[in-house]
């Protein structure tokens, strides 16, 4: 059995997967537009104008695959109660972490030395993506 996080974007996937590329190395496994789907949604269900948004994706950041769509939605995403936990491994790279996928968005708890790791903090990135990033110790 294998948990993965879906992520709706609601029209803007393909500036986030460029966004996790550049701030977390996020590699793209695959990526269908709404224009390529094999059967056409029903009329009404996808907004007007929205052929190349993104139908669905896979990306991997490190081990973990995420998957991503900008939906059938075009008002904000919304990410609530959920965060992505992502482990690394020193301080210094918590930081350059830390410092790339708070970029445009919201540090909620700095970087801080706590009793379970040398390093960890939260923040919501750009899209509204709830991170904790930790220095694992294991």
């Amino acid at each position: 059995m294998n948990v993965q996080a879906y992520l709706m974007f609601n029209g803007r996937t393909e500036e986030a997967i460029e966004f996790y590329r550049k701030a977390v190395g996020a590699e793209v496994t695959m990526l269908m537009r709404f224009r390529e789907a094999p059967d056409q949604p029903p009329p009404g269900m996808v907004p007007e104008g929205w052929d190349d948004k993104i139908m669905h994706s896979s990306f991997k950041v490190g081990d973990a695959e995420l998957m991503a769509s900008d939906g059938c939605q075009s008002d904000g995403a919304a990410f609530s109660g959920i965060s992505l936990a992502l482990s690394v491994a020193s301080p210094e790279e918590a930081e350059a972490t830390f410092a790339a996928l708070a970029e445009g968005g919201e540090v909620t708890m700095p970087l801080t030395k706590t009793f379970f790791s040398p390093s960890f903090g939260t923040l919501t990135d750009r899209f509204g993506v709830s991170w904790m990033i930790v220095v694992s110790t294991t």
